[in-house]
């Protein structure tokens, strides 16, 4: 029997630097206790609603959620690592398409 510890909407309260005083990430989607090779994971959940209109030669699915968890990754993994925790970024569209990382 296994059980593994959340928190959901967790503060991590990360900063960007000393100097700056200001945390690079919001509250974490879902904070996981040891979950990363011991490390604390920062699961960002991210929905995106990819827009409508668009004609099919311009629509790719899952485009907009690679480019969500790029940014995301870009965004908060450095602050994450630096304070010994592991980020995931969760993406997903309407249409069903999961980011790699969130698979």
């Amino acid at each position: 029997h296994t059980r593994v510890f959340v928190k959901k909407e967790a503060s991590v309260n990360f900063l960007t630097g000393p100097l700056e005083g200001r945390s690079t990430l919001r509250p974490t989607g879902v904070l996981v206790y040891g979950w990363v090779g011991g490390k604390h994971a920062c699961v960002d959940l991210t929905g995106i609603f990819p827009r409508v209109g668009l004609t099919t030669e311009d629509f790719t699915v899952g485009q907009t959620a690679l480019k969500a968890a790029s940014s995301k990754v870009a965004k908060h993994e450095r602050a994450c690592s630096g304070n010994q925790h592991a980020f995931i970024p969760f993406a997903f569209d309407t249409f069903g398409f999961l980011a790699p990382d969130a698979v």
